[in-house]
């Protein structure tokens, strides 16, 4: 199986969590899913009373030169790492 199909098994994996996550995981998932498909992050960053955006584009940005195929890889283990937790 290829990364890319096994990235897209991950993100149909994780809906099927019994428990919700911290936010600090799912930050962490956003970021790697977003990195993972569309690589370093060219936004602009959200005003400051959109707390949630502001957030999620700062997770996002600390995974800045991470290729998408490491983010892929990474984001396929936080989802093992989550289905062990919360599954």
């Amino acid at each position: 199986m290829s990364l890319e199909q096994r990235f897209l098994e991950a993100v149909e994996k994780v809906k099927t969590l019994t428990q919700r996550p911290t936010d600090e995981e799912l930050l962490e998932l956003y970021a790697l899913f977003k990195q993972g498909n569309f690589g370093d992050n060219n936004t602009d960053k959200p005003g400051m009373f959109d707390v949630k955006g502001k957030y999620k584009w700062e997770f996002w940005m600390k995974k800045k030169g991470m290729t998408k195929e490491e983010a892929q890889e990474e984001y396929i283990k936080f989802v093992e790492t989550l289905l062990e937790k919360y599954a």
